[in-house]
């Protein structure tokens, strides 16, 4: 399915916010928490399905290939002037294991919550954490990090459709994340702007052969470096338990 198409089942499926005083716990009273309030259950391990874009995300890319990146003059002028070696050299690994990149990557996942209010996701690839808050972001002060500040809310599907139309059937987790370290979108020097933003829509979808997928849609917002939002879409499976988890630290090269 492309990318465009995924952003907009993401959407439609889920748009339906809670009313206030609304949810799985019916009306009157206090609201549940949003772990209480999940409509899906993203919680577990997850492994990439790398079912498209494999020359970038399996092997370096080559210098000079940014297909299906819409990068302004200056972005193109930095990834021109990338280098390998240098790169390797610099002492920061990390540039490509940011949030706007780092479910691109080959990798397994590990989502819990930490708190009623707190889901955490991590990765084996590079051994990252992002934290996604429910409300406030807490410490969110403006300082610019590898993950960014990432705030989260359900949105549901109801039964009939319509706010109110009937409980809730489903839906997704939207998070959207600033405040980030700029970065590469692709290890080949593609650059993203400490300006950047990112809204994430994580909907699950069960198959035939009972396999259940997370399909996690990224629109990536960089007025620097990108001449339009970028579309992605990353796929990954449920997995039983944690096989294969493997943690391995940041690297430039591959």
């Amino acid at each position: 399915m492309a990318p465009k198409l995924l952003l907009a089942f993401s959407i439609g499926v889920a748009v339906f916010a809670q009313p206030p005083g609304g949810g799985p716990g019916g009306r009157g009273g206090p609201p549940p928490t949003p772990k209480a309030a999940a409509p899906i259950d993203l919680t577990g391990y997850w492994v990439s399905l790398v079912t498209e874009d494999w020359r970038y995300r399996m092997v370096m890319p080559a210098p000079g290939d940014y297909q299906g990146v819409p990068m302004t003059a200056a972005a193109r002028k930095i990834a021109d002037a990338w280098d390998p070696e240098k790169e390797a050299a610099s002492g920061d690994p990390c540039k490509s294991f940011g949030a706007p990149a780092i479910l691109r990557l080959p990798e397994r996942l590990h989502i819990a919550w930490t708190d009623d209010q707190t889901l955490q996701l991590e990765t084996d690839a590079g051994k990252q954490t992002r934290i996604f808050h429910f409300g406030e972001a807490k410490g969110a002060d403006g300082a610019h990090t590898l993950q960014g500040d990432s705030t989260a809310q359900w949105e549901f599907q109801r039964a009939g459709g319509g706010f109110g139309g009937g409980p809730a059937v489903g839906g997704s987790l939207k998070v959207n994340t600033s405040h980030l370290k700029a970065g590469f979108l692709r290890k080949n020097g593609v650059p993203y702007s400490e300006n950047t933003t990112l809204a994430e829509y994580y909907d699950l979808v069960k198959e035939r052969n009972g396999d259940t997928l997370l399909v996690v849609t990224i629109v990536i917002t960089d007025p620097m470096y990108l001449r339009e939002p970028m579309i992605v879409s990353s796929h990954f499976k449920k997995q039983a338990d944690n096989a294969g988890w493997n943690p391995t630290a940041c690297t430039a090269k591959w």
